[in-house]
């Protein structure tokens, strides 16, 4: 294992519910009844012995705040039977959230598949589809088409309608002004400057959340993965593209204009390879997928590439570098060797505690082997830097999406919890 930095897999652990664990010492201004609601949710079950402690309040206060989100069909009281096996008498009694005080829809959109998510107010996964997606470049109506079609498949699989939905979240690829909902650029569109969110009001009348995807899939750790725990990680994400969220303080970070931490767009080559978004030699360009098989045609030989599916392709590129192919090998060690330089940067610029490496291309271990770990090393000032884990998570589309009900269910939380509009996070 290299001195500074450590990789782990998988948490094998992730506390019961949903939504960061917070503190109030970081909550800010959020009314002290909607810490309660949110301490509960995020703890699954919660007694009010449990409130008091955690959110250093007085019996009394806690029995008033709790009452109240009782009578307001935001929480209910549930007796914990497992613990009638520890003493005699009645079980503790326990709260937790009512899950039909509201439905969102989380959806991912991309390339090659689209994917939605169906959550309740609690933050179970309800229902899930996947639809095979275009790789044409869309109109808006076009793509608001392909969500309608998806939202209706969704439901289908589900015992509710669309007017039981209180929000959409979606995320996509691209730069997005998530203040306005305008995408300024995504591969997915014919056209830059797009405003997705008035349109999606004008066609369903329901709050919407738009967002980049890997900003997304960070809310998606934060919320329910091992990031719940956490004040401070960055994600990186290697698929289509090259995407990067971070969360600091327990929020997500977007920049000044929402647009910041846009990793796969930094330059490591000056005049260097083309990348999808015009310029020359942005990191994504050497990692993402159209980087990798733009090159196949020369590893592989004689073989027939143009025909191939991306994917399907990739595959057979990894599995001839597996082999031995020296070609094949040397597409991955480049990369790896970039995406070196990509990670020592965000550890310098940011120093993060938890690095989580996710998307389908981390299932090509020459990107997190030991070289490309000991590379970054090598390129980060870290004598006097605290240790920054490395973290592989090769998901897959749908943890995505359930990332997307996360803006929905926070902007929720506020507004019927603490008592603001439904706007847009």
């Amino acid at each position: 294992m290299l001195n500074n930095i450590k990789v782990t897999e998988k948490s094998a652990y992730i506390p019961k519910g949903c939504g960061p664990l917070l503190h109030r010492n970081k909550a800010g201004d959020i009314p002290l009844r909607q810490q309660v609601f949110q301490h509960v949710r995020a703890s699954g079950r919660a007694t009010r012995t449990d409130v008091t402690r955690a959110m250093n309040i007085s019996a009394g206060s806690a029995t008033t705040l709790t009452a109240d989100l009782i009578a307001s069909g935001l929480l209910r009281e549930v007796h914990e039977e497992h613990a009638r096996e520890m003493g005699r008498g009645r079980p503790p009694v326990a709260l937790e959230v009512v899950p039909e005080a509201a439905y969102v829809i989380g959806i991912k959109l991309s390339f090659t598949v689209q994917s939605a998510v169906l959550s309740d107010f609690a933050g179970n996964q309800l229902a899930s589809v996947t639809m095979p997606s275009s790789e044409k470049h869309r109109t808006s109506a076009q793509m608001l088409d392909e969500i309608e079609a998806l939202i209706t498949l969704l439901m289908a699989q589900s015992t509710h309608s669309l007017s039981d939905i209180k929000a959409v979240g979606v995320g996509l690829p691209g730069i997005v002004d998530n203040a306005s909902g305008s995408i300024t650029w995504s591969y997915l569109l014919q056209n830059p400057n797009e405003d997705l969110r008035d349109a999606f009001d004008q066609r369903f009348e329901i709050p919407f959340f738009l967002d980049n995807d890997t900003n997304m899939l960070t809310l998606s750790e934060l919320w329910f993965g091992v990031g719940r725990g956490m004040t401070d990680f960055a994600v990186v994400t290697i698929e289509d593209g090259v995407g990067m969220g971070m969360v600091v303080n327990n929020q997500l970070y977007r920049g000044t204009h929402g647009m910041g931490l846009e990793l796969g767009h930094t330059k490591v080559q000056m005049d260097g390879a083309l990348c999808r978004c015009g310029q020359r030699g942005c990191l994504e360009a050497y990692l993402a997928d159209y980087a990798l098989t733009r090159e196949a045609a020369v590893a592989l030989g004689q073989m027939d590439t143009t025909t191939k599916d991306p994917k399907e392709l990739l595959d057979i590129l990894f599995q001839h570098a597996t082999d031995g192919n020296a070609a094949a090998e040397t597409i991955f060690r480049r990369a790896g060797r970039f995406l070196s330089v990509g990670l020592s940067n965000v550890v310098q610029l940011f120093d993060p505690p938890l690095i989580i490496l996710s998307g389908k291309r981390m299932q090509y271990n020459y990107l997190y082997a030991e070289t490309v770990l000991s590379e970054m090393q090598k390129l980060t000032l870290s004598d006097r830097r605290q240790p920054c884990k490395i973290a592989i998570h090769p998901w897959d589309d749908l943890v995505w999406a359930r990332g997307a009900t996360a803006p929905a269910l926070s902007a929720l939380t506020d507004a019927m919890v603490g008592g603001h509009e439904v706007v847009n996070l």
